[in-house]
């Protein structure tokens, strides 16, 4: 019988086993064994899902920040938000054509994290399932904290016909400890205890409208991906008018001398833009962990991939221009309103209440499909994680009736509420941005690496020009990374520390857990063939 590892020890066979790789083919029929999640996607319900996702936070929230700059000292592009927003395109252009290729060769859940398995490793592909929960587990809980902000802004649009205590709700009931703290220093409240509650002199603060839609999310995830696709298309319409009706009526109220000076803070607003509005086009890799619940992968994942880019990028230029053209972005005083939702902000600056009112219920449909995709991304991740004995088995379980992993969903609705009531937006957007970066650097690295180790496998799509364009998603990716990186902000400190943990928790539980699984797998094939033995 094989010897049971109690902990990861450095010698030959540990770098011969973190390096392990897992065959496409392995993959391929793990996927189709055991309880099978239905295939019910699409080419039409990808793109709904792609656009649902990209089009949210990012150009409803973030962008304000990345165009005036954030409170605390982080420059802004300015009206050169539009060269910041093609920046982040080409950046992401080149990772969209590998996700592609990837994800018509190996059409199952994961994304990242299995192209990662079958090039890199066992210890890599952890990793990246680690840094995939940035990008959508803590990027989901920065698009809750932006929904609540939306709601907020809806309700007081309603002063006049809502009782007061509705229309502007408490601030201890809508914000997490530091956001709240930071609105009463911004108002000049001296006694925080006379609108925060305390016990024991620690402050009590719940996100009430994040935590409620955190909830909603997962329940109408576990009734099946179709459902939520569905969902998503009628949000994806909603927000699509709204912006549509942004850019039209706003157009009147563009005043050119407010795009002068067109960089106020030269390359490094523009840099600094590029890696805040980044977050704006998180979505479209989303749209590569859901394969596994599509009817013709090889055909429809790359429409829905490049697609919904695209498409999306036409629709963020154009708000950028309206938006830094109704609001001047340098040299005045940024209202915290404009930072917390621009578009909402500037309509209403204008006198057009109405339509602010609109864009605000806009905004929420937008960030509600956001929401619904990238939960569902944080939990097909896992999801395959857990395949592969990384997590708990327990986790793979299907709802009897929906077919979708229904014990997962709650899981991540849970720790999702804990990360609502301790991160802040800006930080949790940042943080969502570094774990972006990491896993496109990463399959770009891995189409290289399958093309030189499998160069036979059919590629129903391949990407252009490589090792060009790789290289390319690469150097961009690694670039603005880098850039963002020699800054100190809390964000920055925090990425490498959490890359810390991550490898810690591999070596004394992923690395021991894989390890026994093994070693399962060894003495139940010694038993067989011990009884095969004593039977012939």
């Amino acid at each position: 019988m094989a010897e049971k590892f109690n902990r990861a020890t450095f010698t030959k066979n540990f770098i011969k086993k973190i390096t392990r790789v897992k065959r496409p083919d392995e993959m391929l029929e793990q996927a189709s064994s055991g309880e099978v999640m239905e295939k019910t996607l699409g080419v039409w319900d990808l793109i709904i899902l792609g656009i649902g996702a990209i089009i949210g936070s990012g150009i409803f929230a973030v962008v304000g920040v990345a165009a005036a700059g954030s409170p605390d000292g982080g420059v802004g592009a300015g009206p050169a938000l539009v060269v910041s927003m093609v920046i982040a395109l080409v950046a992401c252009i080149f990772s969209a054509l590998c996700y592609s290729e990837f994800a018509t060769m190996i059409p199952v859940a994961g994304g990242a994290y299995i192209y990662t398995f079958a090039t890199l490793g066992e210890f890599a592909a952890w990793m990246v399932g680690w840094v995939l929960m940035l990008e959508y587990a803590v990027g989901f809980i920065a698009c809750s904290c932006a929904w609540s902000n939306h709601f907020v802004q809806f309700l007081s649009g309603f002063s006049h016909i809502l009782p007061s205590w509705l229309a502007n709700p408490p601030v201890w009931l809508m914000n997490n400890t530091s956001s709240a703290l930071k609105i009463c220093k911004d108002a000049g409240v001296a006694d925080v205890t006379t609108v925060i509650p305390h016990i024991a002199g620690i402050p009590i603060c719940i996100n009430l409208p994040a935590i409620f839609m955190i909830i909603l999310t997962a329940a109408i995830l576990i009734k099946g991906t179709k459902d939520s696709a569905k969902m998503a298309g009628i949000m994806v319409v909603i927000k699509l008018a709204v912006i549509a009706l942004f850019v039209l009526g706003g157009a009147f109220y563009i005043k050119p001398e407010n795009w002068t000076p067109f960089a106020p803070n030269g390359f490094e607003g523009i840099f600094a833009g590029a890696f805040l509005i980044f977050f704006a086009y998180i979505g479209f890799d989303a749209v590569a962990t859901a394969a596994e619940e599509c009817k013709n992968p090889q055909r429809d994942l790359p429409i829905g991939i490049i697609g919904s880019l695209l498409a999306t990028t036409v629709v963020y230029v154009l708000v950028a221009l309206v938006l830094t053209g109704m609001q001047p972005t340098s040299g005045v005083t940024i209202p915290a309103d404009f930072l917390k939702a621009p578009m909402a902000y500037a309509m209403g600056a204008a006198g057009k209440n109405f339509f602010a009112g609109l864009i605000s219920a806009g905004s929420l449909a937008g960030l509600t499909s956001v929401l619904l995709v990238m939960m569902m991304a944080a939990i097909r991740t896992l999801y395959a994680m857990s395949r592969d004995n990384f997590i708990s088995k327990r986790f793979q379980k299907l709802h009897p009736v929906f077919k979708t992993p229904s014990v997962l969903t709650w899981t991540v609705c849970g720790l999702s509420i804990i990360g609502v009531l301790l991160l802040d937006l800006n930080v949790a957007a940042e943080l969502s941005n570094f774990g972006t970066f990491a896993s496109f650097i990463v399959v770009c690295i891995a189409v290289l690496i399958l093309r030189k180790t499998d160069p036979d496998r059919p590629r129903p799509f391949k990407v252009p020009f490589s090792p060009l364009f790789p290289c390319l998603g690469i150097l961009c990716c690694g670039g603005l990374m880098v850039y963002k990186m020699q800054f100190a902000s809390s964000s920055g400190l925090l990425f490498p520390m959490w890359m810390g943990v991550g490898a810690l928790i591999y070596l004394y539980y992923g690395f021991v857990k894989n390890r026994n699984h093994e070693n399962e797998l060894h003495n139940e094939k010694v038993a067989q063939k011990k009884k095969q033995e004593i039977t012939n």
